[in-house]
């Protein structure tokens, strides 16, 4: 098996780059793991993973987490939208 040329590896990590693009900016989605978690894929580098009962307190305080997001905005390091 020979070599790839410059130019195949050119066009191989542009389908990657393009690849990886599109999961961080994707849809996210979602699996149980192992140990019976809930595991979120699609938020950044590593899935978000945390249990049942963990998501529940989450979900019923998220209100609460938007208003604190929106009040420290200023504060908060945030990605540019291309």
């Amino acid at each position: 098996m020979s070599e790839p040329s410059y130019d195949e590896l050119k066009a191989r990590l542009a389908e990657l780059e393009k690849a990886g693009a599109k999961a961080v900016g994707g849809a996210l989605s979602f699996k149980v793991s192992e140990k019976g978690a809930v595991s979120v894929y699609g938020m950044g580098r590593f899935p978000v993973t945390l249990y049942y009962e963990q998501w529940n307190r989450l979900m019923e305080v998220a209100p609460k987490l938007q208003e604190f997001l929106e009040e420290n905005k200023s504060r908060l390091k945030l990605k540019e939208q291309a």
